[in-house]
């Protein structure tokens, strides 16, 4: 099934994010999260490389497991960083070998310590480009793009950052989702700019709950997202309550979302399944 089809429904589409893990144990648990969320019926999974691509080779493995095996939708995630043309077009016969129909083109991230993107010889240097090699090379694919209510950190301005997102979309991107972010007003602001551009796929917003203040405030500074300063108080006032909290701002900000009427709600998982259960079963109410 490829996932555009998931947003023409009707009803809002699910879908869940799951980082790669390191060890058997966390593959282990990034199995049981998926089947203990199973029962929420999501449209699709995803699961996202490591630093430089190094887990492609697994992250392949993964997703022909969910779809083969756990039997839910997987989307497929390719980078540019550390893959020459040939590698990906070799990336896209083996995914098409597995049964794998969707993508989610990214260009990635520079390597830790460095500011800049290079891209290896004979690679892509933007997303652009990967999506419409991705289109080019295996039509068949539904390929999908990521985007930023708050405006992606590298982008010289606001307006620059969605005249590259409209380029994403006019090399085959059928859809976007958006990375994380907190205050809904961000992202009505961003889906208005993209109105504007003439941008007119469906764009999926990124939710994740908090559950490590630590980890969140590293994950929005690498991100250019930000935490709403009532939020942040509560959440520095609060410590033992973090989990708590960020289940609670999580929700509130689904249900305004699905009141507005956005096609779909898309969760960075951390491979925890709990938080993610506990507001499902309250949305459901």
């Amino acid at each position: 099934m490829k996932v555009v089809e998931a947003f023409n429904k009707g009803t809002p589409s699910l879908s869940f994010e799951f980082f790669p893990p390191k060890t058997t144990e966390q593959e282990a648990k990034l199995f049981e999260a998926i089947d203990r969320l199973k029962k929420f019926d999501p449209n699709f999974v995803s699961v996202t490389y490591g630093a430089m691509g190094r887990t492609r080779e697994k992250t392949f493995f993964w997703v022909g497991e969910i779809k083969n095996k756990h039997g839910v939708e997987p989307v497929a995630h390719l980078t540019c960083v550390a893959a020459t043309k040939d590698d990906i077009a070799r990336q896209l016969n083996e995914l098409a070998k597995i049964g794998v129909e969707n993508i989610l083109a990214l260009r990635g991230d520079p390597p830790a310590g460095e500011k800049d993107f290079v891209p290896p010889a004979n690679g892509f240097r933007l997303a652009k480009e990967l999506i419409a090699f991705i289109k080019q090379t295996k039509p068949g694919f539904c390929v999908g793009a990521a985007g930023f209510p708050e405006t992606h950190p590298a982008a010289p301005s606001v307006y620059k950052d969605t005249e590259f997102l409209k380029e994403k979309v006019e090399a085959g991107a059928e859809y976007i989702i958006t990375q994380l972010f907190f205050d809904n007003r961000r992202y009505f602001e961003f889906v208005g700019r993209c109105e504007k551009a003439g941008i007119t796929v469906p764009i999926i917003p990124g939710l994740m709950p908090i559950t490590n203040l630590h980890q969140i405030k590293k994950m929005t500074e690498t991100c250019g997202a930000t935490l709403p300063g009532e939020l942040l108080e509560k959440l520095e006032k609060h410590p033992a309550d973090t989990a708590k909290i960020g289940a609670e701002h999580t929700l509130a900000q689904a249900k305004g979302l699905l009141k507005s009427g956005v096609k779909g709600l898309h969760f960075f998982v951390m491979n925890q399944a709990e938080p993610i259960s506990q507001i499902l079963s309250e949305l459901k109410k």
